[in-house]
């Protein structure tokens, strides 16, 4: 039986060949969970700010520890380039913030291509495969996705189409109560007008340019990823998404 830390955490297969992890259900004590994934692109372009991305990952999951919130958040990190099997390297799965070992981001090695496809695929069919085995035994769920690129994608695997439908199955099959999806461009200005004709057709809720990867706007960029993440925490059990927070990167 695979565990991180304390917690046991069992494999979820979905959409064919992709699969994730995410705490057994026997070892969770809340009645009630906001799904996070952060899918952080991993290719070779990313290599030169690689050090404070990662330190914009643990700044993310150290406000998220601070949240008073956050005995009800699960957390998933996942690198994507082509190196990977479907173009995922799961860094852990959905684990409570009391488990997660931000030394493990470390292991964040980057090379190869950008399956951004792939990776918003990952992040929001997985996040309703495990939402399900959650709703199923009766705890409520919300979810929400970030996927953070400085390019677009250039590798064959997940359609938009397939996409769109889990996007649209998240909540009009009451797999979640609400889910958003934001796709962020970093260091990805002469791809913003691409990526955000990305958003539109994935269907995903919302597309922030941050900007250039400077130590300054990655740590503006980690501050809005924390406070959405805040926000549809809080926004459980009302039966709608979180309000947009206004993006200031």
């Amino acid at each position: 039986m695979p565990r991180l830390g304390n917690t046991d955490v069992e494999t979820l297969s979905f959409g064919g060949n992709y699969s994730l992890t995410g705490a057994r259900i026997t070892g969770l004590g809340a009645t009630e969970y906001t799904l996070v994934d952060i899918e952080v692109d991993g290719s070779t372009s990313v290599g030169p700010f690689r050090g404070d991305l990662i330190v914009a990952i643990e700044t993310i999951v150290d406000a998220c520890k601070k949240s008073p919130r956050s005995d009800n958040l699960l957390l998933r990190v996942g690198l994507f380039s082509d190196r990977h099997p479907n173009g995922s390297l799961e860094i852990h799965g959905y684990v409570p913030l009391s488990e997660i070992d931000v030394g493990l981001y470390q292991n964040i090695r980057t090379g190869g291509n950008t399956p951004l496809l792939d990776a918003c695929y990952t992040s929001v069919g997985g996040m309703n495969a495990y939402a399900k085995k959650l709703v199923d035994n009766d705890i409520l769920v919300n979810g929400i996705s970030f996927v953070a690129t400085d390019g677009v994608n250039n590798i064959d695997g997940a359609t938009p189409t397939m996409i769109r439908k889990e996007i649209d199955r998240a909540t009009k099959e009451e797999v979640m109560e609400s889910h958003v999806s934001i796709l962020i461009g970093i260091n990805a200005t002469d791809n913003a007008a691409a990526l955000a004709k990305v958003q539109a057709d994935l269907g995903f809720t919302q597309f922030i340019d941050a900007g250039e990867a400077t130590k300054g706007k990655l740590a503006k960029l980690a501050n809005f990823v924390s406070q959405s993440i805040s926000s549809q925490s809080q926004a459980l059990g009302t039966g709608g998404p979180s309000q947009a927070i206004a993006a200031t990167i």
